[in-house]
């Protein structure tokens, strides 16, 4: 259980890092459907915005905000997958100084 479950979650770490950096640098790959859809939607608006002669700051700000979302997602995630990587290591930790205080010399 030790090692392989806290490789598997370091690889899961790495991509979940990889992706906040890919939506920090305004990359959609990261994005589930259903942001990407929005994302989709608020640039259409600005599109219709700018045709109409209008100012984009709405879509703009919607694209903002939903960025920022994605964010927060992902950060939650990182954390969650480094405190879940924590608390394997400390039971690892913790088996192997019990086996070792179990011994006779």
């Amino acid at each position: 259980m030790g090692n392989s479950e806290i490789r598997r979650l370091d690889k899961k770490i790495r991509r979940t890092t990889n992706k906040l950096n890919a939506v920090k640098r305004g990359e959609w790959w990261p994005l589930t459907s259903r942001e990407r859809l929005d994302m989709t939607r608020a640039m259409a608006g600005g599109a219709r915005s700018i045709h109409r002669g209008h100012s984009t700051t709405g879509a703009e700000n919607r694209m903002d905000s939903i960025g920022s979302a994605v964010e927060t997602r992902l950060n939650a995630e990182l954390t969650a997958l480094i405190g879940e990587r924590q608390r394997l290591i400390t039971e690892a930790a913790r088996a192997k100084a019990a086996k070792k205080s179990s011994g006779w010399f």
